[in-house]
């Protein structure tokens, strides 16, 4: 694997992570308003 290839990878980690936690964020959301919405 190249020098380019390896940088590549580690920019692709990095944004994966990102990802993960936006979507982990969005889904915490979704469940506090449904349960608000049902008036738990």
């Amino acid at each position: 694997m190249g020098t380019d290839q390896l940088r590549e990878l580690k920019r692709l980690q990095k944004e994966n992570e990102r990802l993960r936690w936006a979507v982990s964020d969005l889904t915490l959301d979704k469940l506090i308003l449904s349960e608000a919405a049902r008036g738990v």
